[in-house]
C-alpha cells in the first residue's frame, strides 16, 4: 500500500483511458502525455496499460508500506526518496517505511508515477483513470490509501532505458486540418498556422484555451463528433484545445485536429508558454 501524507497540487490515477463508450457520452480520460506513461511501465516491465499517478505541477508525498519497485518518467522535478535524490527513467527499488516527495517542476508540466504491477484501484469501464462523476474520486488527497502489488528486490539496480524528452519544450505542435478548416476565409487560415499563440490560465484535463482570438466570420453548426486533440473556434473568436477529458461531442467548428504526438507536447505545456502550429497532411 502508499499511504498519501499530501496530495500535491492536482495528482491523478490514470491509464490509457476508456475508449469504448463515447457512444455513451463517457470521455476517453487517460494520461495527458501517453508516452511519458508508456515509458513508465517499460521500465518496469509492466504492460503499458498500467495504471500510473500523473503529478500536476506540484508533486505529493507518499509513504509505502510494503516493499516495490518504481519509475519516474515525464517532465522534470526533483524527488527525494526519503532524504535522497532519485533520478528519473530508471527502476528504483522502494522498502516499507521509504517516503517518496516531489518538488516543483524544472521544465514541462506533468511527471509521472510508476509502481510494479500498476496502481490496483477501482476499475470503472474497464479503466482505473480517474474522472469526476464517474469514478468515486476526481483527484487524490491527504489521507487516501493507494493499493499497489509487493516486489521484493535484492541489490541495486543499475539499469535505465535512453528517452527522448525535447518533446517536453517542443513549441511546433503538429495538426491536421479539421472539418471546418477549409470554411475559414485564406486571411484566417494564414494567421492560424503563422501566427505564435500564448496558452491562458484557462487550462486543465478538459481543454486548453489560447489567449490570441481568431476571427470567427462562421455560421452556427449542428453539435458533431469531437475527440481529445479537436481545436474548436468559439463565436468570440476563442481556440480550445480539448485534451484528454474533453466531452464526446460540440457545436463549435472544428478547425484543426492536433495529432497523436502533439497531445503529449501540449500535456506538457503551462500558463505563458508559446506554440505554434504545423500543419500536416493525413497520408504523413
Amino acid at each position: 500500500m502508499i499511504n498519501v501524507l499530501s496530495s500535491g497540487f492536482y495528482t491523478t490515477v490514470q491509464d490509457l483511458g476508456r475508449n469504448d463508450y463515447q457512444s455513451l457520452g463517457v470521455p476517453i480520460s487517460g494520461a495527458m502525455d501517453h508516452c511519458a506513461l508508456k515509458m513508465a511501465n517499460a521500465i518496469l516491465g509492466n504492460d503499458e496499460n498500467c495504471a500510473v499517478l500523473e503529478i500536476t505541477l506540484v508533486g505529493p508525498k507518499l509513504e509505502f508500506t510494503c516493499n516495490s519497485l518504481i519509475s519516474i518518467t515525464g517532465a522534470e522535478l526533483p524527488v527525494k526518496l526519503n532524504s535522497d535524490d532519485i533520478q528519473s527513467f530508471t527502476a528504483i527499488n522502494v522498502v516499507k517505511g521509504d517516503v517518496l516527495s516531489f518538488g516543483r517542476f524544472n521544465n514541462g508540466y506533468r511527471s509521472y508515477l510508476g509502481v510494479y504491477g500498476g496502481f490496483q484501484t477501482e476499475l470503472v469501464l474497464n479503466s482505473r483513470s480517474l474522472y469526476a462523476g464517474l469514478t468515486t474520486s476526481s483527484c487524490l488527497k491527504k489521507g487516501d490509501i493507494l493499493k499497489i502489488l509487493p516486489k521484493n528486490s535484492h541489490g541495486k539496480r543499475y539499469s535505465n532505458v535512453k528517452f527522448n524528452k525535447n518533446y517536453i519544450d517542443s513549441h511546433l505542435i503538429d495538426v491536421y486540418k479539421g472539418p471546418e478548416f477549409d470554411n475559414l476565409n485564406d486571411f484566417d487560415k494564414d494567421k492560424l498556422l503563422n501566427q505564435e499563440f500564448t496558452i491562458s490560465k484557462d487550462n486543465n484535463r478538459m481543454a486548453y484555451q489560447l489567449e490570441e482570438t481568431l476571427p470567427n466570420e462562421l455560421g452556427e453548426m449542428i453539435t458533431s463528433l469531437v475527440l481529445p486533440g479537436t481545436i474548436q473556434l468559439t463565436p468570440l473568436g476563442k481556440l480550445i484545445v480539448l485534451m484528454r477529458d474533453c466531452q464526446t461531442t460540440g457545436g463549435y467548428p472544428r478547425v484543426l485536429q492536433l495529432s497523436e504526438s502533439s497531445i503529449n507536447v501540449f500535456a506538457q505545456k503551462k500558463v505563458g508558454d508559446k506554440i505554434t502550429f504545423k500543419i500536416k497532411s493525413y497520408n504523413q
